[in-house]
């Protein structure tokens, strides 16, 4: 078991947990991520690691409320543990060793990009961060994001909070005032990132997306996570989460994205009307 030993409320349908998991922690890298069950009948679900300490082996990661297994898990409180959590998985991210580099961070995305940048800028490379929200109050961890980043711009949809817009439109306005950029990291919803994609494309600009394509066992044997990046097939559990994004056929990654939203949907609505909001039982067993 992996107990929950802190828990953080960043917005409402977003929490910040760390959960002891010293193994795990020791080998942490940036851009890697882990894969957790709430319990023994519980789905698999990958999350990138938003941050680690070794001396103290923790592993933090941030759930976002989009669904059944999502809620479990943010109803959960410390003292209650993951029946698995697995990893290290995956590649770490690419970092660069000198230059500018810009990272974008969209909703949940911010929290897996900002242990990108503080590698990067721990590194002594210039990052400019760029990280946005539907609106003010779904923006997380922006204090943390400007304790690493030379620059912290802000967009929001609604225009609650900097830029009104999106945060690729910021990012298209510093390209086109010839701001000199090396590279692209960009992490969040798969429109995000194709965005991104398209912005940065005419210029030649190195462009990075982590893809998080429905997984299952996270070692490359189930094929699930499969994605066509230069017309070869990867797999985003062993081959990424991050690939160069001019290569990535998007719309077929979006395509696989797709293909549960109804039952999962469906599994969200009968946990929501079976569930109260009291908290977890030890393990993350739920009431009802």
């Amino acid at each position: 078991m992996y107990p929950i030993v802190k828990k953080r409320d960043l917005t409402s349908v977003t929490k910040l947990f760390e959960v002891e998991a010293p193994m795990a922690a020791r080998r942490a890298e940036a851009g890697h991520f882990v894969i957790v069950r709430v319990d023994e009948k519980g789905e698999r679900i990958p999350l990138t690691i938003a941050d680690f300490d070794r001396d103290a082996g923790t592993i933090t990661i941030v759930v976002q409320e989009v669904g059944k297994t999502s809620a479990m898990v943010n109803r959960m409180e410390p003292g209650d543990a993951f029946a698995d959590f697995v990893g290290p998985l995956g590649e770490p991210a690419p970092i660069r060793q000198d230059g500018h580099v810009v990272c974008l961070g969209g909703g949940f995305g911010i929290a897996p990009v900002y242990p990108v940048a503080r590698e990067l800028q721990d590194n002594g490379v210039r990052v400019t961060s760029i990280i946005g929200a539907r609106s003010a109050d779904l923006l997380i961890l922006p204090e943390e994001m400007q304790s690493v980043s030379d620059e912290l711009l802000i967009a929001t949809d609604d225009g609650s909070l900097g830029h009104h817009g999106f945060v690729t439109e910021v990012l298209r306005e510093m390209i086109d005032d010839s701001a000199e950029i090396d590279e692209v990291i960009s992490i969040g919803p798969l429109p995000m990132m194709r965005a991104t994609a398209e912005v940065t494309r005419p210029h030649g600009l190195k462009t990075w997306v982590s893809l998080d394509s429905i997984m299952v066992d996270g070692t490359g044997m189930c094929g699930a996570c499969r994605v066509t990046v230069g017309e070869e097939t990867q797999f985003c559990c062993v081959d990424g989460p991050f690939f160069d994004a001019h290569l990535v056929d998007f719309d077929e990654a979006a395509k696989r994205g797709d293909m549960y939203v109804e039952k999962e949907q469906l599994a969200y609505e009968r946990f929501k009307e079976n569930t109260d909001d009291s908290r977890c039982s030890c393990g993350g067993e739920t009431s009802g």
